[in-house]
């Protein structure tokens, strides 16, 4: 099982150069990947509490990009149906080429109706916008252009798109309904659950290979450690309870940047579960 890192990006009083360091503590620590979220205009402040994302999460990523090596990079998630698909084909293609094929492009379909009335999109098309965006994104990675139509977007032979990722770049859905397991299933190639126990995971992980017929879909999920007075066997205890049910991937916010309480946890858990000779394993191998 993959551990990754969903980094604070909750304050706006956090310097960006901070979330590299944090970014690079975690690479060196033996993380596998690092994750920002996205909100682009909450009707409230931005907080640990209910909305993260202060820093555009696809311009920060090629900053960190620029600043690791090895760590996967992604977004957790993207509220894709608020952005023109065409614009994100094309920055999800140079964070491709700018990370050496490090970048995951994870997505959801949105829940604050208010960014929707903001951003004049229909709240209750968000869903078929989602799939709408993801396929397009997917035949410009893998086409290089058109021609293509669909329900929302349509271009003819002479629409040229570049740069061609050397891979089309991954897609990662986040959500637990019905309809994000269906998208998962159909053009996802991670999928991430959002506030689950392990038994419900696993029962979604279950539907998931149903739904896309034994086609291999990385499962995972998020899970949050905030508290210094938990304590990190009892954090290694929950990693291992998620590992014994087959997730494929973990990621963990370990609270606001306020402090050194995040970095501290962050260290703690990669000591308790034994990241660092994990992570040499696997360069050795």
């Amino acid at each position: 099982m993959q551990l990754h890192v969903v980094l604070p990006a909750e304050s706006p009083a956090m310097d960006i150069r901070r979330l590299a360091d944090l970014a690079q503590e975690a690479e060196r620590l033996g993380y596998d990947g690092v994750w920002l979220p996205d909100h682009l205009l909450p009707p409230g402040p931005y907080g640990p509490e209910k909305y993260g994302g202060v820093y555009e999460p696809l311009t920060a990523l090629a900053y960190l990009a620029a600043v690791t090596r090895n760590v996967t990079l992604g977004t957790s998630v993207l509220i894709l149906p608020l952005r023109d698909p065409l614009l994100v084909a094309r920055q999800a293609a140079t964070l491709a080429r700018a990370s050496g094929g490090r970048f995951v492009l994870g997505v959801g379909a949105g829940w604050e109706a208010y960014e929707f009335d903001a951003a004049g999109v229909d709240f209750a098309a968000r869903g078929a916008r989602t799939t709408s965006a993801l396929r397009v994104i997917r035949h410009l990675h893998e086409s290089g252009g058109g021609p293509y139509e669909d329900a929302f977007h349509s271009f003819d032979e002479r629409a040229v798109f570049q740069p061609v990722p050397e891979h089309p770049v991954p897609f990662l859905i986040g959500g637990n309904s019905k309809a994000a397991l269906r998208r998962a299933a159909e053009v996802g190639d991670w999928w991430q659950g959002v506030a689950l126990e392990p038994r419900e995971f696993a029962e979604r992980r279950a539907r998931l290979r149903e739904l896309g017929g034994g086609r291999r879909i990385k499962a995972g999920t998020r899970i949050g450690w905030d508290d210094d007075g938990r304590d990190v066997r009892e954090v290694r205890e929950e990693v291992e309870a998620w590992r014994a049910v087959g997730a494929d991937h973990l990621a963990v916010w370990f609270g606001s940047v306020e402090g050194d309480g995040f970095r501290r946890r962050m260290r703690a858990l990669a000591e308790a579960v034994g990241l660092g000779g994990l992570s040499l394993r696997r360069r050795q191998g």
